[in-house]
Formats: structure tokens, C-alpha cells, sequence
């Protein structure tokens, strides 16, 4: 009989530092770069996140799985992130929107999660020594081969240089008009649209997509690889470049070269997250590698055109350097954590993105000014009310 206080899961960092823990969900070993999400709620929608590719996410909120899940809430199809580490257990879920717990969707779906980890203690060692390589395994037996997977972890290559976006991109386009969910009716449909909007797929959450459908958009998704031709041959109104995983120097081999034949064009363009950062080099500035990111949904952000200070959601590895950015582009919004940029837009054009993630509710929904933004700027090219 299997020892139950045994430990049936460990997360081995690439310095040969260990956490044991009980395993859930899938079994089997990972290996990722390892980040902290600092967010209260939302589980199901960071694990489903496409920007979580190549990543197992620390919560460092300790009640993780207590609502379940739901369908309703996933950002796309299946969980993206590699695994995920937590401090107490799953508890049985209680909330009237769900219809799973939490560890029988890991494991359904192919993905590995630890309990019983002292997550405050890993947050200070990601925070120090900057986003660790991992290996992550669970056994129910509690076998491990500690040696292998220190080695698996150091082996493993990291996100610099990484592209992503093809991975998690949409293998071929398809038009979206489900809105933003609302009581008590749920998911409504766009029928009254007045914008056509391209929508790049470097990784889209959902959300973002029923936000753009809310704010009047018949929204035609492309993959990542998409070409200026391909994205002008459906003759938009605007076009949005999404979210998504990865190094966005290496996505910008191909992305960067559509996006700024796409800029010659007459057309608002409207980017978030590494779509930002898309833009960014596109228009001629440089994206680092950030010491541990900004995984949360509690970060101020300043919108220096106006001076007010929005709680924001947020997902990133990399950032612009503001440093870089040319004359005619101007920085719009930092972070209030350490001064980060966190949005640009080009001087006298309708062309602007920003890091953090405006269709999220962090509690408030602060952000969502900015697809009605992108709307009124299709609005005023075609010369009609929003």
C-alpha cells in the first residue's frame, strides 16, 4: 500500500535545488521556465493562456481550484502552460458555474500540478535569480530521478530566441462574433457590426476576440504567418495584433516585415502584449528580456496622456525598451512597479498597443477604453459615428 504522506511530486530547479510536494493531474515529467502569477482568481484562464507556452506558473494565491473549472472560462481549447505549482492542495470545488475540479482537468488534458510547496519561498528565488529552468514530475509512487532532471532542467534552451507564436497560432483563418459574457444570458453574438477588423493570431485569448466583437467588430482571425497581402486582401477597417508566447525578436523575423508593409497602409492598428512588442520593432525599437516578467492581475499601470492610474492584468516575459523607441513614437503608459514600458502610439496616427491585458478583470475593468479607441479610429476613417 502506497505511503500516502510519501512525496509524489518535486520541482527541480536547473541549480540542483528541490521542492517535493503531492502531485495531481497528468503524471509524467516537464520541463519550462518557471514564473509566479500573483493573481487572486483566474486559474483556469492563466493556465489556458497561449503566452504561458514553455512555462509552469507558481500561484501565489493559495486557493487554487476552489472554483473548479468551466468551459466558459478557457482562453483557448486546452491548458498552454506546462504545469503549475500551488501551496495547499485542491480542494473540492465550490461554485454553482462548475462542472469539473480542477486536478481531473489536468489530468484529462496532459498536465502536471504540485501541492504542498512553500510558493513563497520559490517566488523570492525566481525573484532573485531571474525565471528558473525546471523539471517537474509527478508519481504517484514517488520515484524520482533527481541527477536526470537537474540535468533535463540545465538542458533545457529557455525563451530567448524561442518563436512561439507558431505553436499556438490558428492553423487557418475563421471569423469570430461572440461577445463579451454577460448575465444572465451568457455569450451573446455580434449581429450589428459596423467595423471589419483582421485579428494577427500570435496566440489570442478569447476574451480579446469577444471584445473586439463587443465593440462592434466582425473579427477574421489569420494565423501568425499571415503576409500584408493575405491581411489587406479581406480590406479591413483596423488591424489587431494579439497576444502570444515566446521571444518576440524571434517572432519578428516574419511578423515584423507584414506589420510594416501593413503601417504604409491607411488602417488603425491596435496591438497587445506581444503584439505590443510586435509593433514596437516594426516601427524600429528594441524588446529585452526582463530579471522575472510581470505575471498578475493586480499591476498599476499610468496612462500618461491622462494621468490616471489603471489596475491591470498582466502576462509577459520580454518588454520594449523605451530607450529605443524612435522619433514619432511616444511611450503612452509605464508600469508603476519598476517604470517599464507599458504602451506606445505614433504621432498623429492611429496606430498604438500596449503590454498589459485590457480585455482581463482584474476586479475593476479599467482598460477596456482602449478597443473602444480602436473602434472610434475605424470610426473616423470611414467617416461615421462609433
Amino acid at each position: 500500500m502506497t505511503d500516502q504522506k510519501k512525496p509524489t511530486a518535486c520541482l527541480v530547479l536547473a541549480d540542483g535545488t528541490v521542492f517535493y510536494g503531492m502531485g495531481f493531474g497528468a503524471t509524467g515529467q516537464t520541463v519550462a521556465e518557471l514564473c509566479f502569477n500573483t493573481a487572486m482568481t483566474g486559474y483556469q484562464e492563466i493556465m489556458t493562456d497561449p503566452s504561458y507556452a514553455g512555462q509552469i506558473v507558481t500561484f501565489t494565491f493559495p486557493h487554487i481550484g476552489n472554483t473548479g473549472v468551466t468551459p466558459e472560462d478557457d482562453e483557448t481549447a486546452d491548458p498552454v502552460a506546462s504545469g503549475m505549482v500551488v501551496k495547499w492542495d485542491p480542494t473540492t470545488p465550490s461554485n454553482w458555474r462548475s462542472v469539473e475540479q480542477l486536478e481531473t482537468w489536468l489530468e484529462k488534458r496532459g498536465r502536471i500540478g504540485i501541492g504542498g510547496i512553500d510558493t513563497r519561498r520559490l517566488t523570492r528565488a525566481i525573484r532573485q535569480q531571474g525565471a528558473p529552468h525546471v523539471a517537474m514530475a509527478h508519481d504517484p509512487d514517488g520515484n524520482f530521478d533527481i541527477e536526470a532532471m537537474v540535468a533535463a532542467a540545465r538542458d533545457f534552451a529557455g525563451l530567448e530566441g524561442l518563436d512561439l507564436a507558431k505553436d499556438v497560432t490558428c492553423a487557418q483563418s475563421y471569423r469570430w462574433d461572440e461577445m463579451r459574457w454577460a448575465w444572465p444570458e451568457g455569450f451573446k453574438r455580434q449581429t450589428d457590426a459596423v467595423h471589419k477588423v483582421v485579428a494577427i493570431d500570435y496566440g489570442a485569448k478569447r476574451n480579446i476576440l469577444r471584445c473586439l466583437a463587443s465593440a462592434g467588430c466582425d473579427v477574421i482571425v489569420l494565423p501568425a504567418t499571415a503576409t500584408a497581402e493575405e491581411v489587406m486582401s479581406h480590406n479591413p477597417d483596423g488591424v489587431f495584433l494579439s497576444n502570444g508566447p515566446g521571444d518576440p525578436a524571434a517572432t519578428g523575423t516574419y511578423a515584423v516585415p507584414m506589420i510594416q508593409e501593413v503601417l504604409t497602409k491607411d488602417v488603425p492598428v491596435f496591438g497587445i502584449c506581444l503584439g505590443h512588442q510586435m509593433l514596437a520593432l516594426a516601427l524600429g525599437a528594441k524588446t529585452i528580456k526582463m530579471n522575472h516578467g510581470h505575471h498578475g492581475a493586480n499591476h498599476p499601470v499610468k496612462d500618461q496622456d491622462t494621468g490616471k492610474v489603471e489596475i491591470t492584468s498582466m502576462n509577459h516575459g520580454f518588454t520594449v525598451d523605451a530607450q529605443s523607441l524612435p522619433d514619432g513614437v511616444r511611450e503612452t503608459h509605464t508600469s508603476l512597479f519598476d517604470g517599464s514600458n507599458c504602451g506606445i502610439a505614433v504621432d498623429g496616427r492611429p496606430v498604438f498597443s500596449v503590454q498589459y491585458h485590457p480585455e482581463a478583470s482584474p476586479g475593476p475593468m479599467d482598460s477596456y477604453y482602449l478597443f473602444e479607441r480602436f473602434a472610434a479610429a475605424m470610426a473616423d476613417r470611414a467617416g461615421v459615428s462609433a
